[in-house]
């Protein structure tokens, strides 16, 4: 252990992370790295042993009262060794006494709550080829996102995360992976009532966030997001479990439950938010 060096990786570093996370079977997107990174270049840190890559782990700092944390892996040839308990510390000390939130999976969330994580509720993933008989209707419209929406959907996404993300969300929306993503919105008498992302990934596609005032402006959403897709490609959409409709309406369109999370946090806990149909990733909350 005296030769293993934590400290922040380059983006193109971290890509080794994003490397192992896949043969986790955790299906990354295309180009979610781009848009990760530059949230907290300092907050993506991996452990090398010899300069051997042997462990990651992603704290990403949303200003001074919250963080979230993911990319929690260590190589299978060095579990056991003490690599992973000295990467968790060091995540630890960089994130500080902020709140911290994760999506803790099954096998691991006995260890979070002995690191003071308390559960506050389920995400599960829901994946299949969406059925799409026929189009929900409500009072409004959905378009395309445009550049003059992104205040908008700002404001409205303040309602569904707890901590200002301005500069994520922008790049989640507008940065520079246009190519491999798409942004829907829904409109009632020329205000938000909603809007929704959907992503390539190594395979098929996600959608997060999926966030709408109800059910109804919710499906319009992924309807329409999944209309342009090409035939037999799978969705992916990670519903929390506090939204029951989220999940009702997923196994509607023939997706069916595939894993589960479980959302933690050390420090206040926050009260999920009924617009939230869809959460926008495991990684970054």
């Amino acid at each position: 252990m005296n030769d293993l060096v934590i400290r922040p990786a380059s983006k193109d570093e971290f890509a080794i992370a994003i490397e192992w996370a896949a043969e986790e079977g955790w299906n990354p997107g295309l180009g979610d790295l781009e848009v990760f990174h530059k949230v907290d270049p300092d907050g993506f840190l991996m452990g090398w042993q010899d300069g051997v890559p042997v462990s990651s782990i992603s704290v990403v700092r949303y200003g001074e009262h919250f963080g979230f944390l993911g990319f929690y892996i260590v190589h299978s040839d060095y579990r056991g060794t003490g690599v992973g308990l000295a990467t968790w510390n060091a995540g630890m000390a960089h994130l500080g006494n902020r709140t911290i939130g994760l999506d803790g999976v099954v096998d691991q969330q006995e260890n979070y709550k002995r690191s003071g994580f308390i559960y506050a509720g389920r995400n599960v993933r829901f994946t299949g080829v969406p059925l799409i008989k026929t189009e929900t209707m409500f009072e409004g419209a959905i378009r395309d996102f445009i550049p003059t929406d992104i205040d908008a959907i700002l404001a409205y996404d303040k309602f569904c995360f707890p901590a200002n993300r301005e500069g994520f969300v922008r790049d989640w929306t507008v940065g520079g992976c246009a190519a491999h993503r798409k942004t829907k919105v829904a409109l009632i008498d020329d205000e938000l009532a909603g809007y929704a992302t959907i992503r390539r990934c190594r395979s098929g596609y996600k959608v997060g966030p999926l966030f709408a005032d109800n059910q109804q402006i919710a499906q319009g959403l992924f309807e329409q997001l999944c209309s342009g897709l090409p035939k037999d490609r799978e969705v992916s959409l990670d519903v929390q479990q506090a939204n029951t409709n989220g999940g009702d309406f997923a196994e509607q369109y023939g997706l069916r439950a595939v894993f589960e999370t479980a959302r933690m946090y050390r420090g206040p806990i926050e009260e999920p938010s009924s617009k939230t149909f869809g959460i926008t990733t495991f990684e970054l909350g």
